[in-house]
């Protein structure tokens, strides 16, 4: 489980085809590796995935293509948002985010508004229904509250702090994005249906 507040900006520096998809060697940047053991989990770009070696500031993981088929960003070198996966004396500064991606989707609008940033980001259709205004989504695995809801699309407002420690900066329009919903959202729709199964 994470909060979607990214603590590094870390850069995949190979990815080599496996036969169960792609291996990952990532340098952590400014991420404090030292409490990080292999089977920990750390998002990579909102992707939840397992540490399966370490050494100093570097990190080895497996993406299956599972994974692959499902997100953007993760099969060749370039700069990643990092999290380590929370502990239960974390704070939970952003909302409560899994690291499964549920769909890509495609930046439609970045517009400066002052200092900030006005991210509008078309979701999959099938996605929609689960973004609400003033709900959070996670974009690239950062936690962010949503501003305007229409249809398939909606909007975000990035404040500096955000741009400056995350990647979210280097978006332009046509970039795609791995998206996750709210958590209790995707809970409460599978409530509702089933009592109409």
């Amino acid at each position: 489980m994470f909060t979607g507040i990214v603590t590094a900006v870390g850069r995949i520096e190979r990815a080599t085809p496996s036969e169960a998809g792609l291996r990952l060697t990532i340098d952590a940047g400014a991420l404090d590796m030292r409490n990080v053991a292999i089977g920990d989990s750390i998002a990579v770009n909102g992707v939840c995935l397992t540490v399966i070696a370490a050494a100093g500031a570097r990190f080895d993981v497996d993406v299956s293509q599972e994974t692959i088929a499902c997100t953007v960003g993760l099969g060749a070198p370039g700069e990643v948002n990092l999290e380590k996966s929370l502990t239960l004396a974390d704070r939970l500064g952003g909302h409560l985010v899994t690291g499964h991606v549920d769909g890509v989707g495609e930046v439609i609008a970045f517009d400066a508004v002052g200092d900030n940033r006005r991210l509008r980001v078309r979701s999959p259709a099938a996605l929609a229904k689960y973004i609400a205004r003033k709900g959070s989504v996670a974009v690239q695995g950062v936690s962010l509250t949503v501003n305007q809801v229409a249809g398939a699309e909606f909007e975000v407002n990035l404040i500096p702090h955000t741009l400056d420690a995350t990647t979210l900066k280097r978006l332009a329009p046509g970039a795609r994005v791995n998206l996750e919903v709210d958590l209790i959202a995707r809970y409460v729709e599978r409530m509702l249906s089933a009592g109409r199964d």
